[in-house]
């Protein structure tokens, strides 16, 4: 049996034939002309290519659910805009194809709709979708996304954007498999949230023949073809393991009755609604950018306190930590970002965006203080971006003057883990995002599927950071709480190090409280503790994994 091996990022045992994301529509030749006898034949060709794009948007629409079904009827209203389609009519008539047509035409009607701004900006992605849908009706090619199917499936992909994701619907897709990407990448962050299976950077999977029956185990990081008896009881086991863990019992607790509260990560106050029900014990991330993506000007005070509120109002008595505003880097902002920066992941983003533009900070602090006072969760707020004692002072003098009593950091570069004991004396609390602290420890970008073997939280590096920062915590003269919040934390056999090397509480995707409530229940402290000592004296993060799993049984027994 051929097996592909990649980077586990989401445990499950599952089997169903190969579904292939299709290939992007390539941008039709410059000049290219119409070869019908006429330019009304080329448009007839044109208009039947969009009105068939747009019945199915219409019909995949009417079956999807939440944010995915606003996408796709956004989508097909723009598939028969007269705008496109006029403009794309005028340049068949002077001797364009259909496909050059729709593509030009398409290019001329996102940039005017980008230029005038708001929500009108935030309908170019809509126009270049439909484009790209146009043109592969006209050439017979798969339509772009998520492929559609009424039987499950295992979708394998170079990787996933973020736009994708919006059409991808769980009881359909089993399984994600990527030949690119990486451990932190948007495609693992995702099939984390969703609790799919998943494997990212598994070199050769693009080439597996179309509908070839697969055995995909998650946490192994395995693909294997044409499964047999043995990979069928795996699966079977799994789903069996999975329904028993299908809920969490609200405390997080190890064998021996040490408290480990399980929080939720959350970008809004609809994840929070969904984490209460999941009977997360907090919020250990609350994402404000939700409240700032997506729009060219700050966002109200009114319309931020309305936000935070809604948030805090569905933990009543309960930690709730806010991150301030994370904006650069992968996240611009037209109003705060520079984009012209040569490296934005090095550039002023997170914490730093107050030395250039003063003022939203502050801002959002006092909208953030305004909302706890309406409400009775018990509010943290926490910057991200700190590299020193003096910015984690300066912030919490922002926090004071505010009103917020309880002012931490975000531990995200090395500098923040080797001077914790420094900063830490400035601020009430610490939280690791681990995510960005191992890109930077190990100077790898985590979307890369080529450093995906860098880029792994197991990394003896990384863990070592980890220690230096609860060790700093600890120094003498005052004790303060560390936790995670980096997607670490949903790993259950990372968790369980985590918690061995002192860390005092984990947030993750509410679809993993579960699964690490159950692992940690299965160890005493002092097991984490030895099993910590274990990783972090391995050579390696394959081997620092696999000692750690070696010591975990009920890994296998849960399917984890």
């Amino acid at each position: 049996m051929e097996n592909f091996a990649g980077v586990g990022v989401s445990p499950g045992r599952v089997i169903g034939p190969v579904r292939h994301m299709p290939p992007s529509v390539g941008e039709p030749p410059a000049g290219e002309r119409h070869d019908t006898d006429t330019p009304e034949e080329s448009v007839a060709a044109l208009k039947a290519a969009a009105k068939t794009v747009q019945e199915e948007l219409k019909r995949r629409a009417g079956i999807a659910k939440g944010d995915a079904k606003a996408v796709l009827q956004a989508t097909s209203l723009m598939a028969t805009d007269p705008l496109l389609l006029k403009s794309a009519t005028k340049l068949i008539n002077n001797g364009a194809s259909p496909a050059r047509a729709v593509w030009e035409a398409g290019a001329s009607v996102a940039e005017m709709l980008h230029n005038l701004g708001g929500y009108m900006a935030e309908r170019t992605a809509d126009v270049l979708d439909v484009r790209s849908r146009i043109v592969a009706e006209l050439r017979g090619l798969p339509a772009p996304g998520i492929p559609s199917s009424d039987t499950p499936f295992i979708l394998v992909a170079e990787d996933l954007a973020p736009a994708d994701t919006a059409t991808l619907d769980p009881a359909v897709v089993l399984a994600l498999v990527t030949s690119g990407g990486g451990p932190q990448s948007h495609t693992a962050i995702i099939a984390r949230a969703l609790g799919l299976p998943a494997v990212v950077a598994a070199s050769g999977v693009d080439d597996i023949d179309e509908g070839t029956p697969v055995f995909v185990d998650g946490a192994a990081g395995t693909l294997s073809l044409r499964p047999g008896a043995e990979e069928e009881a795996a699966a079977e086991a799994y789903a069996t393991a999975a329904a028993a863990l299908a809920v969490f019992d609200g405390v997080g607790v190890t064998a021996d009755g040490h408290e480990v509260p399980l929080l939720a990560n959350v970008g809004g106050a609809a994840d929070a609604v969904k984490a209460a029900e999941a009977k997360a014990q907090g919020v250990g991330l609350l994402r404000t950018e939700f409240c700032f993506l997506g729009r060219d000007t700050e966002p109200t005070a009114q319309e931020q306190v309305e936000a935070y509120k809604g948030v805090f109002d569905a933990f009543p008595g309960r930690k709730v930590v806010v991150r301030t505003l994370d904006a650069g880097a992968d996240k611009p902002l037209p109003f705060l970002t520079d984009t012209s920066e040569p490296n934005p992941a090095l550039g002023v983003r997170g914490y730093r965006t107050d030395l250039t533009s003063p003022g939203v900070l502050e801002r959002q602090l006092k909208a953030i203080a305004d909302a706890a006072a309406q409400s009775s969760a018990d509010v943290w707020v926490m910057a991200p971006m700190i590299s020193t004692a003096e910015e984690a002072a300066d912030f919490a003098k922002l926090c004071s003057n505010a009103g917020l009593q309880t002012p931490g950091v975000m531990v995200e570069v090395p500098s923040a883990a080797v001077m914790a004991e420094s900063i830490l004396g400035e601020v009430s609390f610490a939280s690791l995002g681990t995510n960005d602290l191992t890109q930077y420890t190990m100077a790898a970008d985590r979307q890369l599927g080529s450093l995906a073997a860098l880029n792994n939280s197991w990394q003896p590096a990384v863990l070592r950071m980890v220690k230096l920062t609860v060790d700093g915590s600890a120094a003498e003269g005052h004790a303060k709480p560390v936790g995670v919040c980096g997607e670490a934390a949903a790993d259950p056999a990372l968790a369980v190090v985590l918690v061995g090397l002192g860390i005092s509480t984990l947030s993750m995707t509410p679809r993993a409280l579960a699964g690490v409530g159950a692992v940690l229940n299965s160890v005493t402290l002092a097991d984490a503790q030895r099993i910590a000592g274990i990783a972090v004296a391995s050579p390696t993060a394959a081997e620092a994994k696999s000692r750690v799993r070696a010591e975990l049984p009920v890994l296998e027994s849960l399917g984890l």
